[in-house]
């Protein structure tokens, strides 16, 4: 954690959360190889990397989002896509073992999905930077 974070120290924050998204959803491709302990052991070292990558940045830009004294309501709201994926997580998990697994017996098929909705958090992201972002976040 303290070397990626001193490598990525001078990266703007939305940069590096961006590509710590991108990271993390492309280790999944991993596990399309095979579900074999080093496999696992790599995709989930790749996802740390990524989570690593992101996770104090994010929490950085939504400070930076908040106006003067509303630091602490803002960072509340950091967790909102946490709950969000909560609830969507299990469902989609739960479908993907089942239709991958239990109906076309090809559960390393069901990675490309997973992969599939990070690349689409990323796209997302690149919109949102590109169309929204708030003047308040570069200003700082």
């Amino acid at each position: 954690t303290f070397i990626v974070n001193y490598l990525t120290r001078k990266v703007p924050a939305f940069v590096a959360m961006t590509v710590g998204i991108l990271i993390s959803a492309l280790s999944w491709l991993i596990l399309t190889a095979g579900g074999s302990t080093p496999l696992v052991v790599a995709a989930l070292f790749v996802l740390a990397m990524g989570e690593i990558t992101l996770s104090p940045r994010f929490y950085e830009y939504c400070s930076r989002l908040a106006p003067p004294g509303q630091q602490g309501l803002f960072m509340g709201f950091a967790f909102l896509p946490v709950a969000i994926g909560y609830f969507i997580a299990g469902p989609l998990g739960g479908w993907l073992v089942r239709h991958y697994g239990e109906e076309l017996h090809t559960p390393n098929r069901m990675w490309f999905v997973v992969t599939g909705v990070g690349l689409l958090t990323t796209a997302l992201m690149l919109l949102y930077h590109r169309f929204v972002k708030p003047a308040a976040v570069e200003a700082r």
